[in-house]
């Protein structure tokens, strides 16, 4: 199966995170590259897991997914990240 997502990633301290909002996913690593690699195994567990339960349509339903054959599609598109400034009081 294939699965487009999106991938953010913050560094906090010596960590490296790295999230898959869509899905609710997260995965850390000491550098960019592992925090990504970890996050994709935990995506891979996470997905076959629901798969062997029965219960990855409707979980993929709820994040926005519908699967199409082999793959896995987003219903809706993340189009862009800002950092914005709030002024408060």
């Amino acid at each position: 199966m294939e699965l487009k997502h999106t991938i953010e990633i913050w560094r906090e301290g010596q960590w490296f995170l790295a999230r898959t909002a869509e899905l609710d996913f997260i995965a850390q690593g000491r550098t960019l590259e592992e925090a990504k690699a970890n996050l994709e195994e935990v995506v891979r567990i996470q997905i076959r897991e629901m798969k062997e339960m029965g219960t990855l349509e409707e979980y993929l339903s709820e994040c926005g997914f519908e699967v199409r054959g082999d793959q896995i599609v987003p219903l809706r598109e993340v189009v862009g990240f800002e950092k914005a400034t709030a002024l408060i009081g």
